[in-house]
């Protein structure tokens, strides 16, 4: 059963060592002490449920973007975050992600390759050409799930985990994300808020798949969509 904990944040399961929250948007899922984000907020949340005494240990195998929303999959014992990491590195973990984007996208599915790389000194990546020595293979795959008022909704999965990956795919084949100002968007998404930080983008990690780390069986976990979606006028029957 889902469970919404003061902190801020939903957990979606948590089995042993393993636990699914739901990261809300504008969030950081990391960030440096003493600001606010995902990560402290969870160590926070299990060290007042667990009345323990000292530190709080809990691996992050993997990141969502401040203003994305969805599942993500955390670790609080060493063993069971080393077994997690090594399937993330080896490409063994299936991430669904869900995109409303401005624009109506002509092919009903197909697949998007494209070099990429991290701007130097800024928070931001392009896209560049396949002999540029910075640039590297960035592999997306789509499906359209629906198309109205002239935006498309879109399943994403990756083959690669670059930089803003999804964001800048779309946003270089005029396909912005809703809210996603630094990638061209100008419409707004999510809540009306004058901290940019805190700004959400109509991206959302949908679902995530893995072998939990410990009795090694298939685990499939799922965010629902949150408000602010409906709010933009984007409907789905799922």
């Amino acid at each position: 059963m889902n469970t919404l904990v003061p902190e801020g944040f939903e957990i979606l399961l948590e089995d042993g060592p393993v636990m699914y929250v739901h990261k809300p948007g504008g969030l950081a899922t990391q960030a440096p002490p003493n600001v606010d984000s995902l990560e402290v907020r969870i160590k926070r949340h299990i060290k007042v449920r667990e009345n323990k005494p000292g530190n709080v240990y809990l691996a992050v195998p993997h990141r969502l973007d401040r203003p994305v929303s969805g599942v993500m999959v955390f670790a609080k014992h060493v063993r069971a975050a080393k077994r997690i990491s090594r399937q993330f590195e080896n490409r063994l973990v299936q991430k669904t992600y869900w995109a409303c984007v401005s624009g109506l996208v002509e092919e009903d599915s197909g697949t998007w390759v494209d070099y990429l790389r991290k701007i130097p000194g800024k928070a931001k990546s392009e896209v560049v050409s396949v002999e540029h020595s910075e640039g590297k293979k960035a592999v997306l795959h789509f499906e359209v799930m629906k198309r109205s008022a002239g935006k498309t909704w879109l399943q994403i999965q990756l083959e690669t985990g670059r930089t803003h990956q999804i964001r800048l795919q779309l946003s270089s084949r005029s396909f912005p994300i809703l809210g996603d100002r630094l990638y061209g968007s100008d419409e707004p998404f999510g809540p009306v808020t004058e901290d940019e930080r805190a700004q959400w983008i109509a991206l959302h990690a949908r679902c995530i798949s893995l072998r939990h780390p410990m009795h090694d069986e298939v685990q499939r976990v799922e965010a629902a969509l949150p408000i602010y979606w409906h709010t933009a006028g984007i409907h789905h029957d799922a």
